[in-house]
C-alpha cells in the first residue's frame, strides 16, 4: 500500500484534540473501507494507552472477554486478566489503567463502536458513565470512536439525547477520494495511467483507499479489473454482501432500495421507491434512504424548481453500480474476462452514464472551472415526465440569476455538436423554461473529457469544462 497519502484537515484534527487541554471526546465515521482505522493508526499509533475493535458477530460475554484481555495485554492489573460481568466494569478497568499511566494526554481507541452496542447489554449508558463522571472532569483524556455504521454513530452518539448529549467535542467525517487525491494516490503507489484510464478507474471503485490499495501499478487497468472482479481468486469476491451486511441489521431492505436505484440510473423520487417496492408510506424508508446517505451510497439531489420532498435519489457508490451492472449473475467465466469486453457497446454506455455522477460529485471543481467559485449557487436535478418529455441532469442556479444546464459527455475524442443535437438542446432549454417560469439567463455548459470540437453548431454551447478541470484540487466555497 501506499504510504500514508492525504487527509490533511483530518490529520490535524487529531493532532488539534492530542495536543489541547481538555479532555475530548471525538468521533470519526464514514462508508466502510475509506480508511477510518488506518487514520487513527497512523496519526494516533504511538500514542495509544489503549486500542480495542468491536466484533460483528461475537455476543456481549465474548466480546467483554477479548477487552478484558486487551486490558492485561496493556498493562492493567500486572497483566492479570480482570474480571468483566458488564460494560460498567470494563470501563471502570479502563479508567484504572489510565491513572497509572504516565502523565500527558492518554488516548482510548476503541474502533467499530456500532458492533459493540448489543441489545440490552447496556454498553452507551457504561459509555456515558464513563465520560461524565470521570474522563471530561479531566483534561487530559482523548477518546476516539470509530464506526462504519454511520447511523449509529450519528443516532447514539452525535444526536444523544441522554447522558452524551452535547458531549462530543470533534467529529470527523471521511469521504471518498476526489479524482485529484486519486492520482495523487496512485502517483505515490508507482501508477502511472493517464486521466482518461483514471476516470475509468474511479467509474468502478470510486475514492475509495481501500479499493485503490489493492490495485497492482504494473499492471493495465483492465488487468486490474480482472485480479478485483472477475478471476478465480479475485480479491473483492466475497465484498458486496459483506458490505451491506456489517452495516445495517436488516441489510435486505436496504440491499432492495439500492439494486432498484442500480436499475433506474436516472433516479427515483421517494414516492417512486415506495411504489415500485410495493411499500407503503411508512415502514422506514425515509430512515433507510438518510441511513444510505450518511454512508455515501446513494446521493439525493433537489429537482430544480421543486420542493425538497420532491428530491430525486441516485445510486452514487461506483463500487455497488459497478457490481449490479456487470457482476452480479455471472457464473462462468473465462480468463482476461474484462481485457477481452472493455470495449464492448454496454460497457462504453455505462462509462457514459457513470461519467455523469462523476462529474455531479465534483460540482465545486466544475465550479471552479466556470469561475463562479464565489458566488452561491444551488446545484439540482431537473425533469418532466409530462407529453413534453426532458431532463437535465445538472442544474446549477447562481445567486447573480444565471443558470447552467450541464450535458456530461464521456468521449475519447473532442466532443462533436450535430445540428439534431443543438436544436434538441434549444428545445430542451424551451421546455425547462416553460415548466420552471425561469425568467433569467440560461447557459447551455458542457463537461466531456476531450473538450468541445470548434463546428458550426458548438456554439449551443457557452462554456466547455474538460476532464482536467475534473481533476484540479478542492477548494472550499
Amino acid at each position: 500500500m501506499a504510504d500514508f497519502f492525504g487527509r490533511q484537515a483530518e490529520r490535524d484534527e487529531l493532532l488539534r484534540c492530542l495536543n489541547s487541554n481538555r479532555s475530548e471526546f471525538v468521533i470519526i465515521y464514514g462508508r466502510r473501507r475509506i480508511g477510518k482505522t488506518y487514520l487513527v493508526n497512523n496519526v494516533l499509533g504511538n500514542r495509544l494507552t489503549f486500542s480495542f475493535t468491536g466484533s460483528h458477530t461475537a455476543p456481549t460475554e465474548r466480546e467483554l472477554m477479548r477487552f478484558a484481555m486487551t486490558l492485561a495485554n496493556c498493562g492493567l492489573d500486572n497483566g492479570d486478566v480482570p474480571t468483566l460481568n458488564n460494560w460498567y466494569d470494563a470501563f471502570d478497568a479502563i479508567q484504572r489503567l489510565l491513572e497509572s499511566a504516565p502523565s500527558g494526554k492518554k488516548v482510548i481507541f476503541i474502533d467499530e463502536m456500532p458492533w459493540i452496542d448489543k441489545r440490552g447489554n447496556q454498553f452507551v449508558s457504561a459509555l456515558e458513565d464513563f465520560w461524565n463522571t470521570w474522563a471530561a472532569l479531566r483534561g487530559d483524556i482523548m477518546l476516539v470512536a470509530c464506526g462504519s455504521a454511520t447511523s449509529w454513530m450519528n443516532n447514539h452518539l452525535v444526536e444523544n439525547q441522554g447522558g452524551l448529549h452535547g458531549r462530543i467535542t470533534s467529529r470527523i467525517r471521511l469521504r471518498p477520494f476526489s479524482l485529484h487525491e486519486c492520482e495523487q494516490y496512485l502517483r505515490a503507489m508507482g501508477c502511472e495511467w493517464d486521466r482518461y484510464q483514471i476516470v475509468q478507474c474511479y467509474m468502478t471503485v470510486g475514492g475509495i483507499p481501500y479499493y485503490l490499495s489493492l490495485l497492482a501499478p504494473n499492471k493495465s487497468l483492465e488487468q486490474n479489473i480482472d485480479n478485483l472482479f472477475f478471476d478465480s481468486t479475485s480479491r473483492l469476491s466475497g465484498e458486496f454482501s459483506e458490505l451491506y451486511n456489517v452495516l445495517f441489521n436488516d441489510a435486505a431492505k436496504y440491499v432492495d432500495i439500492v439494486k432498484l436505484l442500480a436499475a433506474h440510473p436516472e433516479g427515483l423520487t421517494r414516492q417512486e421507491i415506495l411504489k415500485l417496492l410495493k411499500l407503503n408510506s411508512g415502514g422506514g424508508i425515509t430512515q433507510r434512504l438518510a441511513n444510505l446517505e450518511a454512508c455515501d451510497f446513494i446521493t439525493s439531489y433537489q429537482q430544480s424548481g421543486k420542493k425538497t420532498s420532491n428530491s430525486i435519489y441516485r445510486l452514487t457508490d461506483f463500487y455497488t453500480l459497478f457490481y449490479y451492472k456487470f457482476i452480479e449473475g455471472i457464473n462462468t467465466l473465462g480468463e482476461q474476462y474484462w481485457v477481452y469486453r472493455a470495449n464492448d457497446r454496454d460497457v462504453m454506455v455505462w462509462q457514459g452514464t457513470t461519467f455523469e455522477l462523476v462529474c455531479m460529485q465534483h460540482i465545486n471543481q466544475i465550479k471552479q472551472a466556470l469561475g463562479i467559485i464565489g458566488i452561491r449557487t444551488t446545484a439540482s436535478a431537473w425533469r418532466n415526465s409530462g407529453e413534453d418529455k426532458a431532463q437535465i441532469d445538472l442544474v446549477i442556479e447562481r445567486a447573480d440569476r444565471m443558470t447552467h444546464l450541464c450535458e456530461m459527455k464521456f468521449s475519447t475524442e473532442k466532443f462533436v455538436v450535430t445540428k439534431q443535437y443543438a436544436d434538441r438542446l434549444r428545445e430542451r432549454m424551451a421546455i425547462y423554461r416553460q415548466h420552471t417560469g425561469y425568467r433569467h439567463a440560461l447557459i447551455n455548459t458542457l463537461v466531456t473529457t476531450v473538450g468541445l470540437a470548434n463546428g458550426i453548431h458548438s456554439g449551443v454551447f457557452a462554456n466547455c469544462v474538460t476532464l482536467d478541470d475534473l481533476f484540479v484540487a478542492r477548494r472550499l466555497i
